[in-house]
């Protein structure tokens, strides 16, 4: 492994997302030089946002009205890379030919809802 491994962001079925040359296939039986959680995939940055007003009518009573944003960004939460390095194929001259999903992104995470895009609430509430 090299002394570093270069994350380069790419998003698909053929770009990776980190220098994939840095590693190279299990040929052998031995234990490898690579360190415990070494990789580490995209962040997860979520924003989620409300605004309530609530409004008195009598004494005991009121209305709440709500706005809420989840995912107020609209950012996508990217899953980690395929780690199975023996999926990729190189040249004799140590180019790539094939990844074989080595390195690749290909699905998103959910933050605990249903679906990761915008979502947009409104409500009401009557307190007595």
């Amino acid at each position: 492994m090299k002394a570093s491994v270069q994350t380069l962001g790419g998003i698909g079925p053929s770009q990776p997302y980190l220098d994939v040359t840095a590693f190279r296939p299990v040929t052998d039986m031995r234990f490898g030089n690579s360190g415990f959680n070494s990789l580490r995939g995209p962040s997860l940055v979520n924003m989620d946002a409300s605004l309530f007003r609530v409004f008195r009518i009598r004494e005991k009573m009121n209305i709440q009205v709500r706005v809420e944003g989840l995912n107020a960004t609209n950012t996508p939460h990217f899953g980690n890379p395929s780690t199975n390095v023996s999926n990729l194929q190189l040249n004799s001259d140590g180019s790539i030919r094939n990844l074989n999903g080595f390195g690749v992104i290909t699905g998103s995470y959910r933050t605990g809802r249903q679906y990761d895009e915008r979502e947009v609430r409104l409500g009401v509430r009557f307190g007595f």
